[in-house]
């Protein structure tokens, strides 16, 4: 990772920080922490030297060009985007209401789109870059009262492999790989009732859910010249909870 300029998406806790954590780790020269928490940005920043927190809704298409104007001259490029934001809105779908729906879509797939939108023509410019996009094992197998979620992640599978075959059309080396976590503790799994949990523990092959970092692991090998030759991949860090 060193010298590459990298933006990354939900970075203030969670999958997020983790990753932003370990791109710094690896020596990267900036890391770009996008989140709406803005206390969650600025203690990221006072912990991690080379890591700026900006205040961005993945959703605001007008901030985002914006915020990719000021990183273009700023550094001339951008080199890793990690398109790690995502929201959950649970319920059978005979319970979901519209609402709960269109803004796990906005968030979860529109968003995933629009910062991708803007930061690839950089990119295509540069005629390099990587993109990883977090996608879930919910996308590849489904899950009870997760319809829009479910959707979603499998939209982001879908993009990913459309855009690995869509930006290195022309020869540019523009990788772009999607991680699918299975379940892993983070603050939205906290949330999940304890008798939920040993359930789920029981069902993955090593017995344990993972941890951020394994997932940071796995995004930073994707987003590393150590990953080169791989692009339009589903790397899926679950424990074996699908084989």
């Amino acid at each position: 990772m060193k010298n590459k300029v990298c933006v990354v998406t939900g970075g203030a806790q969670g999958i997020g920080k983790a990753i932003v954590e370990n791109f710094i780790n690896e020596g990267a020269k900036i890391v770009y922490a996008l989140d709406t928490n803005e206390k969650l940005l600025k203690d990221l920043e006072i912990q991690n030297k080379n890591v700026i927190g900006y205040v961005l809704n993945v959703l605001d298409r007008d901030a985002i060009k914006i915020f990719v104007d000021e990183v273009k001259n700023k550094y001339g490029k951008i080199d890793v985007l990690v398109n790690n934001a995502g929201i959950t809105k649970d319920g059978l779908i005979q319970k979901m209401s519209e609402e709960d729906w269109n803004m796990v879509v906005d968030v979860n797939l529109k968003g995933v789109f629009n910062m991708t939108q803007e930061i690839v023509k950089i990119m295509l410019d540069n005629s390099f870059g990587s993109i990883v996009n977090m996608a879930s094992i919910v996308g590849e197998v489904g899950n009870i009262g997760q319809t829009n979620y479910a959707a979603t992640k499998g939209g982001v599978i879908a993009m990913t492999k459309t855009w690995a075959k869509e930006f290195a059309r022309k020869g540019q080396n523009i990788r772009v790989n999607a991680v699918a976590p299975g379940f892993i503790k983070t603050p939205m799994t906290e949330k999940i009732p304890k008798k939920v949990i040993e359930s789920i523990k029981s069902k993955i092959i090593l017995k344990r859910m993972g941890e951020a970092f394994e997932i940071a692991n796995a995004v930073t090998f994707l987003s590393s010249e150590k990953s080169s030759y791989i692009t339009g991949h589903v790397l899926d860090v679950n424990g074996g909870t699908i084989l």
